[in-house]
């Protein structure tokens, strides 16, 4: 006999990206959070590295590669874990206290 799983259609907490956040326990807010935060660096990172490549080839030197790490990537990777985690953060929180 298969499973069969329901999902909620009239669910109406909190949603970060579509995704119903509004029951996550502290592990999995952390895990998220850390999750948006390295998928945001390297996202960045890459972004970064093409803006190298173009302006490589528009001014006909070579540019060193770290800047798309250290002034792309980086900056944005902590200003998402930070967002997140406070919007998580807050989500948790509210929820806990709620319970008192």
């Amino acid at each position: 006999m298969a499973k069969t799983y329901s999902v909620q259609p009239d669910y109406t907490g909190p949603r970060f990206l579509g995704a119903p956040v509004g029951d996550f326990s502290a592990f999995q807010t952390v895990l998220a959070t850390f999750a948006i935060g390295v998928a945001s660096f390297f996202f960045a990172t890459f972004l970064g590295i093409i803006g190298v490549v173009v302006a490589c080839s528009i001014q006909h030197r070579v540019l060193d590669f770290s800047i798309a790490y250290r002034l792309v990537g980086l900056p944005f990777g902590i200003l998402m874990l930070l967002l997140a985690g406070g919007y998580l953060g807050s989500i948790l929180i509210r929820r806990v206290t709620r319970g008192f």
